[in-house]
């Protein structure tokens, strides 16, 4: 199987769950996040040929390189952990970042953008499932967190992120998705009008389809799009 094989088959499932959700206003459509983690630029290209629009990095470092190669033409996504010391090499790059856990990491988020004219597009990491392992802030925590980054003139906050706990039965991570889009719609409800929250991203390879099911309208893809990491 080809990448742009996996990517159509990918996409398949992507519309089959969607006929199949199960929360009504759902957001959508749901963007497919293809995640390039020790993915080489060839493999990356090959991606963006065969119809991806919008790539995942977890690391700082390698995403400086390969946007260096890339540039600006897709949508880049950082999903993985941000460390504040990091910002300044984040904020340039990437147009969402899926993994703000903290009011101090949003205030200097901030902080670099408003120095480069930007406004930075984030989402809320949430640890629905409580996992040690796990970043991301505590869901009673979440409203709270979201009303203080409002009011930072340099961000803007688009809605919430997981990471499901790894299951072999991916039924196992539905409560941990529908607890988040329980969450979601009161992010909803609770921010001002004038603050647009429209983006949820949950679900990897392994539950994906059932995230959609339960809400999603991101979803991070990597080993489903090019087979096992090397």
């Amino acid at each position: 199987m080809t990448i742009a094989d996996n990517i159509c088959i990918t996409k398949d499932h992507i519309q089959e769950a969607v006929s199949r959700r199960i929360v009504a206003g759902a957001p959508g459509p749901v963007k497919l996040v293809a995640v390039t983690k020790n993915q080489s630029i060839g493999d990356m290209k090959e991606a963006l040929t065969a119809g991806i629009s919008a790539i995942g990095e977890n690391r700082i470092q390698e995403a400086v390189g390969k946007f260096a190669e890339l540039g600006s033409i897709p949508e880049w996504h950082l999903i993985g952990h941000l460390q504040t010391n990091k910002v300044h090499l984040a904020v340039p790059i990437f147009d969402l970042i899926h993994s703000v856990d903290s009011e101090r990491l949003a205030v200097e988020i901030n902080r670099i953008a408003g120095k480069m004219g930007k406004r930075q597009n984030i989402l809320l990491q949430v640890n629905v499932a409580g996992e040690a392992t796990k970043y991301g802030i505590a869901p009673e925590e979440t409203l709270d967190l979201a009303w203080k980054i409002s009011k930072l003139e340099s961000l803007c906050i688009r809605g919430l992120m997981t990471i499901a706990p790894y299951y072999t039965d991916k039924e196992d991570t539905r409560l941990v998705f529908r607890n988040l889009y329980g969450l979601f719609t009161a992010l909803q409800e609770a921010m001002p009008q004038n603050i647009l929250i429209d983006s949820l991203s949950m679900g990897m390879t392994n539950d994906y389809t059932v995230a959609i099911e339960e809400g999603a309208n991101i979803v991070r893809i990597g080993t489903g799009i090019f087979g096992a990491r090397k």
